[in-house]
């Protein structure tokens, strides 16, 4: 697992979507996974100056969605296809035709969960896959004791999580109990796995997946077992790792040729 320590979340925006950006040059029609919420808006928007500026073409590019609400119609502006489709789609150029995400509207909910699974498998795997992490250290919606080899599936989401999420209804009542997620076993399958997380508030879930044992109490631990895995951190979200300055002067010394 490499860690790199930014000064700030334009700082992990404009790293992450640089990475982005050189995937699509080298792999014009990759497949990226993308995250909600407001960590990765850096990112998408870092992403989406370059695109205007006509530094990369997205023309061919793929996105599939981390996690869906269940029960939430398609359109309703807080279904993640609904807000990926504002924050993600709309300003890269991308149509909904490339696009994959599970039905969190079906009847059988639980074979829409093994369909999203195989589709991401017959589309060739995710090339890139951005995740944002939890203050309990969840990604995605696996929480605290899912299990690290878990498909896509259906989740129940803890009081904690749906707090957090409430800032994006009118109140809690709103925020679904429910949820599909790719799975931690299914995220790993990902070639390259990016998480980014900002702010004091996940330093404690950052320590813990970065030097912590790999454990079910924190999912994003399992970031350790993946070949290819990069952590960005602003200052805040990393102070509380005791390896800092030693991340801090391999990212320094790292070879430009290897990007992240």
């Amino acid at each position: 697992m490499e860690v790199v320590i930014v000064p700030d979340a334009k700082a992990g925006g404009a790293l992450i979507a640089g990475a982005m950006a050189d995937l699509l040059r080298r792999t014009p029609d990759a497949l990226l996974g993308v995250a909600t919420g407001s960590t990765p808006l850096p990112v998408y928007e870092a992403l989406a100056a370059q695109v205007r500026s006509g530094s990369v073409d997205t023309s061919r590019a793929r996105i599939a969605q981390l996690d869906e609400y269940v029960g939430l119609p398609a359109d309703h502006p807080e279904s993640y296809r609904s807000v990926l489709r504002r924050e993600v789609l709309e300003p890269l150029g991308i149509g909904m035709d490339a696009f994959m995400g599970p039905d969190g509207t079906a009847e059988d909910v639980q074979a829409a969960c093994e369909a999203y699974d195989r589709a991401l498998t017959e589309a060739g795997g995710v090339d890139l896959q951005l995740l944002g992490i939890g203050t309990d250290g969840h990604i995605g919606f696996n929480e605290p004791c899912s299990s690290l080899v878990s498909r896509t599936r259906i989740k129940t989401l803890t009081e904690r999580t749906r707090v957090d999420n409430a800032r994006f209804f009118d109140d809690i009542d709103q925020v679904p109990h429910h949820v599909i997620t790719q799975g931690i076993g299914t995220i790993l399958e990902a070639r390259h796995l990016v998480l980014l997380a900002t702010g004091e508030g996940k330093a404690d879930a950052v320590a813990a997946t970065v030097e912590g044992p790999v454990a079910a109490v924190c999912p994003a631990s399992a970031l350790q077992l993946h070949p290819h895995a990069t952590v960005v951190v602003d200052e805040a979200a990393a102070s509380k790792l005791k390896f800092a300055d030693y991340f801090r002067r391999t990212y320094v010394n790292k070879p430009d040729w290897q990007g992240i």
